[in-house]
C-alpha cells in the first residue's frame, strides 16, 4: 500500500534565519526547524553574508523538522527567500566572495548614474540601491576581478535549489528582484545582464512560481532523513510568498507586513509601473505584485522603548517588556498624540519618494507632550505613510482596495492595529498564521505536488483569519483632518535633509 503523502515542507531562507516548516493540507503548522546565521557589516551602509551558512542554516533547518513528523507523509519541499540578495560563484558552485544583501546601499552612484526611466519600465523597480543589478554595476567598477572569474551570479534561492537538486533553476518571482528582468516577458533582459559583465549561461534557468525544479540528491535527502528525488518546488521572494501565505490572490485585498519595515503588496493581473510601488513578478505565474515599503516598522518602535525610553510616571513592577508599558499609556492618549506628528524615515523614505537622505522627525513637540504622546505619534506616524502609500496605489491603478490582511510582529499590537484602522478608514484582519512567508512556500508546494487543484484553491484552503479590527467612524475622521498636515511634513523637510547629508555626512 502506497504511503499518503499529505504535508509538505515550506523553506523559507531569510535575512537572519533558514526556517522549515512542515504544513499540511489545512495550512496547520505540523513541525518546525530553525538555524540562524550573522549579517557583516563591513562598513557604513555595506551588508554582507556567507552564503554557506544559508545552506548549512538550511540543511539543519530541514533534518530539524522531518525528525519530528513521520516522512514518509511528506509529498516534497518549496523554497522562499530574502530577496535581492545575490552572491557570485565560481565553477564549482562556491562563493567567490561574501554575498551583498539587499539592505547593502553601497551602489548608489550608480544608481544616479544607471537608474534610468527605461530601467524602471523594463523591471518595475524605482531607481533606487536595493536591486542587485546596481551592486552588480558596483562590483564591475570596483571589483573587476570578481567578475571577471564569476561562473554564475544566483539569487537565494538558485543557491539553495543547485545545492538540493544540481539544477542551476530558480523562479522569475524569486530571480526578478535582483532588477535584471523584463517582468513584462518574465525572462531575463539580455542589456541589463550585458551591462553588468553577464549573459544568460552565468544566471539559473527561469521557471514559473510554483514549478518542480528537481528531485532532492541521494546525499542530500540522506541527511535529511527525506527519500531521493523528493520533488523542490521553486516559489517566490519572501514579501510575494508571504502574499501567498495570506491569501492575497484576487484584487481588492492587501498584505501589510508590520516586521522589522513595513511592506504592504496587492495582487494585480496586468503589469504597470510607477513611482508609487516596486513592482514583482506575483507569487500565480503571470501575475503581479505591487508593494510598497517603509523602512520603518518595529525597529522604529523598538528604537524609540531602548533610547527614550518608559514614561516618566510608570512604576516598573510588572517586568513587562518596555513597548507594552509604553502603549498602555499611549492608549490613554486620544487619536492625534495632543496634535504630535511624527515622520517614520528613520532609514530614509522608500516608496513613494525614494529619497535616501530623508530622515525621521517629530513635529509640533510642545511642553504638554509626554513620551506617551510620543509613542502614539510613532505608531500614528506609520499608520499615515502607511494611508498615503495605499491611497497611492489606489490612485496609480484605479483599484480599490477594501481589506488589509495584517502579519508580523507589529500585528500583536492592538492599539497599533486599531489605529491603522482608524488611519486608513478599512477593515484590517490579522492572519491566522503569522508565518505566512514559509506557508506561501508550503501553498506553492501544495499545489505543484497535488494536495490541491491549484495555487488559489490551495491559498483558499490552507489560509486563515484570527480576529480583526473596524475602523471607529470618530477617529477616522479626526485622523483624515491631520492627514493633509502629515503629507505636508516631507515636502516642507526636503530640503532640510538634503542639506544635512551634505553638511554632516
Amino acid at each position: 500500500m502506497m504511503p499518503v503523502r499529505d504535508l509538505v515542507i515550506g523553506i523559507d531562507c531569510s535575512t537572519t534565519a533558514s526556517k522549515a516548516v512542515v504544513w499540511d493540507a489545512q495550512g496547520r503548522a505540523i513541525a518546525v526547524g530553525r538555524r540562524a546565521y550573522r549579517l557583516s557589516h563591513v562598513r557604513s551602509g555595506w551588508v554582507e553574508q556567507n552564503a554557506g551558512d544559508w545552506w548549512l542554516a538550511t540543511t539543519g533547518a530541514l533534518a530539524d523538522a522531518v525528525t519530528q513528523v513521520d516522512a514518509v507523509r511528506i509529498a516534497g519541499l518549496a523554497i522562499t527567500h530574502q530577496r535581492e540578495t545575490f552572491v557570485c560563484l565560481d565553477k564549482a558552485g562556491e562563493a567567490i566572495r561574501p554575498a551583498i544583501t539587499w539592505m547593502d546601499v553601497r551602489a548608489t552612484q550608480e544608481v544616479s548614474e544607471y537608474g534610468t526611466p527605461e530601467v524602471h519600465r523594463l523591471t518595475g523597480k524605482p531607481p533606487n540601491p536595493t536591486p542587485a543589478w546596481y551592486k552588480l554595476l558596483w562590483l564591475l567598477k570596483h571589483e573587476p576581478e570578481t567578475l571577471a572569474h564569476t561562473a554564475r551570479v544566483v539569487d537565494v534561492a538558485g543557491y539553495l535549489v543547485q545545492k538540493l537538486t544540481g539544477e542551476w533553476a530558480t523562479s522569475w518571482a524569486c530571480a526578478d528582484p535582483l532588477g535584471i528582468v523584463d517582468l513584462q516577458r518574465f525572462d531575463y533582459d539580455d542589456g541589463l545582464l550585458a551591462a553588468a559583465g553577464l549573459d544568460r549561461s552565468k544566471v539559473s534557468r527561469l521557471l514559473p512560481p510554483g514549478a518542480i525544479a528537481g528531485g532532492l540528491l541521494p546525499a542530500v535527502a540522506a541527511a535529511a532523513g527525506l527519500p531521493a528525488g523528493l520533488p523542490v518546488v521553486v516559489g517566490a521572494g519572501d514579501g510575494q510568498s508571504a502574499g501567498l501565505g495570506c491569501n492575497v490572490t484576487r484584487p481588492g485585498r492587501a498584505y501589510l507586513n508590520l516586521g522589522t519595515g513595513t511592506v504592504s503588496g496587492v495582487h494585480a493581473e496586468s503589469y504597470s509601473h510607477a513611482m508609487a510601488y516596486r513592482t514583482m513578478g506575483g507569487p500565480v505565474p503571470g501575475t503581479y505584485i505591487l508593494e510598497t515599503f517603509i523602512g520603518g516598522g518595529t525597529q522604529n518602535v523598538v528604537w524609540f522603548a531602548e533610547q527614550l525610553g518608559l514614561p516618566d510616571h510608570a512604576v516598573i513592577t510588572t517586568g513587562c517588556p518596555p513597548e507594552q508599558v509604553l502603549e498602555a499609556a499611549a492608549t490613554d492618549i486620544p487619536p492625534g498624540a495632543g496634535g504630535l506628528l511624527c515622520l517614520p524615515y528613520w532609514t530614509g523614505a522608500m516608496t513613494p519618494y525614494w529619497d535616501g537622505h530623508a530622515r525621521g522627525a517629530f513635529v509640533g513637540l510642545s511642553g504638554v507632550h509626554s513620551k506617551a504622546h510620543m509613542y502614539r505619534a510613532v505608531l500614528e506616524g506609520m499608520a499615515f505613510e502607511q494611508r498615503l502609500l495605499t491611497d497611492g496605489v489606489e490612485a496609480a491603478t484605479a483599484q480599490p482596495i477594501d481589506e488589509i490582511l495584517m502579519l508580523g510582529g507589529g500585528s500583536r499590537s492592538p492599539l497599533w492595529c486599531q489605529i491603522i484602522a482608524d488611519v486608513l478608514g478599512r477593515s484590517v484582519k490579522l492572519v491566522r498564521e503569522q508565518e505566512s512567508t514559509a506557508l506561501g512556500a508550503g501553498i506553492h508546494a501544495a499545489a505543484a505536488l497535488g494536495l490541491h487543484a491549484n495555487l488559489t484553491a490551495a491559498a483558499d484552503a490552507m489560509t486563515g483569519i484570527e480576529t480583526g479590527y473596524e475602523p471607529v467612524a470618530a477617529a477616522h475622521a479626526r485622523y483624515s483632518d491631520i492627514f493633509e498636515a502629515y503629507c505636508s511634513m516631507y515636502p516642507g523637510l526636503k530640503t532640510t535633509f538634503r542639506m544635512l547629508a551634505e553638511k554632516m555626512p
